[in-house]
């Protein structure tokens, strides 16, 4: 049984009363750990407007850190949290090695053409006989990008070593043969350059004499049952997502998030946003989800307070991810190379938190309670008011949790028909008209002050019409 710390109980994780509780014990912590920066978030809170974009951003990305350290110490989760920040620590000599090494250095000293003359089993032995592990999978990835490192401390000493490292990087990014080593890697990847009409990879293949273009093998992936057929990306490559991100909030060029203007707009006036090559408009995230600064604090380690800013514009982020939209990666500042995968980034995170103890009540209690959140920290008080949502689909189960936390009580009703797929003529025969004309009513009812708050499909059931 969960016994939340600063004198909290579980049932006030689901109260508004509970919430103010702990909004007050985060406010504390806060004040004791820096008091600089509570008396910055308490003048954020009281005036979100004159902060500007950059300012939320930077007053929010400072207070994250806290924010993890307050949930870890809340659920009593210290050491697990620990973990997790040093299993993401421990991967990044990767993503600097990647950038600095092998794609500034190995890709521009050698070109693809140079690179597939060399004798890339020779270049592998001779590393892995220096490295001491087998070159494969990211512990070996990992190997090779710390030995890079501890040579170039002193490049020339080690300069035949280093021009090794660099000869088998170009060769492991730009043949086949690398390319089909390194496929579970991060490393030894390099962005692929758009062409708009070749967007989908296909191979000819002449069947019965009929030329014909099909998917490569390795790009299929078979449904089986109701399984997903993305399972999604691991830590490492999450990670390496939120480091190829660039973190173009601080210089406000965060298009991912808040779309890309076609031009200056005429004063008093909204430019309108670019279109794709395929006539999409480029208009981002349509939550404006904080993008970047979510992948920012991804990359330094800070998984849980990643989640928490991801929540403050979406919610719920367990619908969405990798699952639904990839607006966001449209609108991306890459516009000429592959987009950071933004929707994976998303999920992962997401799914490092809920593989703590209690991971989905923090996930839940930061839906609720958000103190990145500068306009609604904490749930309104109950107004009184009833709302019907009439289709609870992505839209519909997002608009009933703002309006629960917004204090209203909720009733949401969708309409699904039935269909009978049996093999059996009989059964089909016998069934159809007692179902005929009938369909199948999911409802909830969720009120502000109920501990189901936030929550819409606590208390699901289902009747006919």
């Amino acid at each position: 049984m969960l016994n939340p710390r600063f004198g909290l109980s579980f049932e006030d994780l689901y109260s508004i009363a509970g919430l103010a509780r702990i909004d007050a014990a985060f406010a504390s912590h806060l004040g004791e750990a820096e008091s600089a920066l509570r008396a910055r978030l308490d003048a954020a809170r009281a005036d979100p407007a004159s902060l500007g974009r950059l300012g939320e951003s930077e007053l929010l990305i400072a207070l994250a850190p806290h924010v993890e350290d307050f949930l870890a110490e809340l659920f009593a989760i210290e050491p697990e949290v620990a973990t997790l920040q040093a299993a993401q620590r421990e991967l990044a000599p990767l993503f600097a090695c990647k950038r600095q090494v092998v794609q500034r250095k190995a890709l521009n000293r050698y070109k693809a053409d140079v690179a597939g003359g060399f004798d890339g089993a020779a270049l592998r032995d001779e590393l892995e006989h220096k490295l001491g592990v087998a070159l494969q999978g990211i512990p070996g990835e990992l190997a090779y990008a710390r030995q890079v490192g501890e040579w170039g401390r002193d490049e020339a000493a080690h300069a035949d070593d280093i021009e090794l490292a660099l000869r088998y990087a170009a060769w492991a990014v730009q043949t086949p043969e690398g390319k089909s080593l390194h496929k579970a890697g991060v490393l030894f990847k390099a962005p692929r350059k758009l062409d708009f009409l070749r967007l989908i990879p296909v191979e000819h293949e002449q069947r019965h004499g009929v030329d014909m273009w099909r998917m490569p093998a390795d790009h299929l992936r078979r449904r089986e049952g109701f399984a997903l057929t993305d399972p999604g990306t691991d830590l490492a490559g999450g990670l390496d997502q939120a480091n190829y991100c660039i973190w173009c909030h601080e210089q406000q060029k965060d298009s991912c998030s808040s779309g890309m203007p076609e031009k200056k707009p005429v004063e008093g006036s909204t430019a309108p946003f670019k279109k794709s090559p395929f006539g999409v408009i480029l208009a981002g995230c349509p939550l404006d989800e904080k993008i970047s600064e979510f992948h920012k604090l991804r990359a330094e380690g800070w998984a849980l307070g990643a989640l928490a800013m991801i929540c403050v514009d979406n919610p719920l982020v367990a619908a969405t991810g990798h699952r639904i939209c990839n607006d966001c990666m449209k609108a991306c500042i890459y516009q000429k190379q592959d987009p950071v995968d933004i929707p994976q980034a998303e999920t992962r995170v997401l799914k490092d938190v809920l593989a703590l103890p209690w991971g989905f009540e923090i996930y839940s209690l930061l839906t609720r309670w958000n103190p990145l959140n500068l306009r609604r920290p904490l749930p309104l008080a109950p107004t009184g008011k009833r709302v019907l949502v009439v289709g609870t689909g992505p839209a519909g189960f997002t608009l009933a949790h703002h309006l629960l936390n917004d204090g209203h009580t909720v009733v949401g009703i969708d309409g699904v028909s039935l269909r009978w797929a049996s093999a059996s003529p009989t059964l089909r025969s016998a069934t159809s008209a007692h179902y005929a004309s009938r369909s199948t009513i999911a409802s909830w009812r969720a009120s502000a002050e109920s501990p189901s708050m936030g929550s819409p499909f606590v208390g699901t059931r289902t009747f006919s019409s």
